[in-house]
């Protein structure tokens, strides 16, 4: 994981201090040797303010002239000091500028390298603690990282992800410019798992409105908003709230439950839920005859339990959600 002291934040702050450092420095050797400066327009000495100008003026490059050295000790403290901590406060924003430029323009280039070949990918809207535990899931599932986009406004949070591999777009994910850049027409399926419900609600008619056929994958903090979310376009709702209060649940009375819930869910450890096609020789058997612990039976875009019996007998283009083994590779 980086260091989230070296944010681009801090890094600014500290090229801030720098220069700072170099205005004050230069001012202070000014005022204690006011005596080898004059100022053009005023007959009193200089004062801590007229150093502080001055150095403003100086390391900047600006030069008014009206305050110069004329004593040799004044010059040679310019030459010896200011001259060089000029050169600090120049170095020190020009080379901000320049690696801010240079880093907006390699993470474009990036960005459009990406979205020039990349197809049916997932888009993560949101790296909270909803977001990194979606991503770790979707890579336990054997997803690539170039195949994961998180879209966020924090840029630890997208630092975090780049750490990882993922590809980042900075930017309001209610926004369909951001969305056409983190390539959502051309995505399989999309994870918003914004804080704020309202949020999610813009997030998923936006989506919708860039792709009509994707897969939207949403979860909000209260169950009274997921008719919302639905009505928005959301293929899936999860209420986040309400399921970890279904497990807190469970816990006080049958938590060994928990523990295998737990297990599910993980795709690297233990058993996980998967999805895959019916295999040929499949066709017409039931579900429950199968060496696979079967749940349920996609046909279509229904979810049908595996006592259901319109499932008694499976038929071509049916897709089982079933047990397998972590270890083993997924087969959807």
């Amino acid at each position: 994981m980086p260091d989230t002291a070296a944010t681009p934040i801090v890094s600014l702050l500290r090229r801030i201090a720098i220069a700072v450092g170099a205005l004050v420095a230069t001012a202070l050797i000014v005022y204690f040797g006011r005596d080898g400066y004059i100022d053009n327009n005023s007959d009193t000495p200089i004062s801590l303010g007229d150093a502080f100008y001055y150095s403003t003026v100086s390391v900047s490059t600006t030069g008014y002239g009206d305050i110069v050295p004329v004593s040799p000790l004044a010059r040679t403290l310019t030459t010896i000091f200011v001259t060089p901590l000029r050169l600090i406060f120049l170095i020190t924003f020009v080379g901000t500028t320049v690696e801010l430029l240079t880093e907006r323009s390699r993470q474009s280039f990036r960005i459009q390298r990406w979205r020039s070949r990349v197809r049916d990918h997932t888009v993560v809207v949101g790296y909270g603690t909803k977001g990194r535990a979606a991503v770790e899931t979707l890579l336990g599932d054997g997803a690539d990282p170039t195949d994961i986009v998180v879209v966020d406004t924090d840029r630890t949070q997208l630092d975090a992800a780049s750490a990882l591999g993922l590809v980042t777009v900075t930017g309001n994910a209610t926004r369909s410019s951001v969305l056409r850049i983190a390539g959502v027409p051309q995505a399989k399926a999309i994870v918003v798992a914004t804080n704020r419900d309202d949020t999610a609600v813009l997030v998923t008619l936006t989506a919708r409105e860039l792709a009509p056929d994707i897969r939207i994958v949403a979860s909000v903090r209260e169950s009274e908003n997921v008719h919302l979310l639905r009505q928005s376009g959301a293929t899936s709702v999860i209420v986040s709230a309400e399921t970890a209060g279904r497990l807190l649940g469970a816990a006080t009375t049958t938590p060994r439950v928990v523990e295998v819930i737990e297990d599910l869910l993980t795709p690297d450890a233990g058993f996980a839920i998967s999805e895959r096609q019916i295999e040929d020789s499949e066709v017409g058997g039931s579900p429950r005859h199968l060496p696979d612990i079967v749940l349920g039976v996609v046909r279509g875009d229904t979810l049908h339990r595996v006592d259901a019996s319109a499932v008694d007998a499976l038929e071509r283009g049916d897709r089982l959600l079933y047990v397998r083994k972590a270890s083993q590779p997924d087969e959807s």
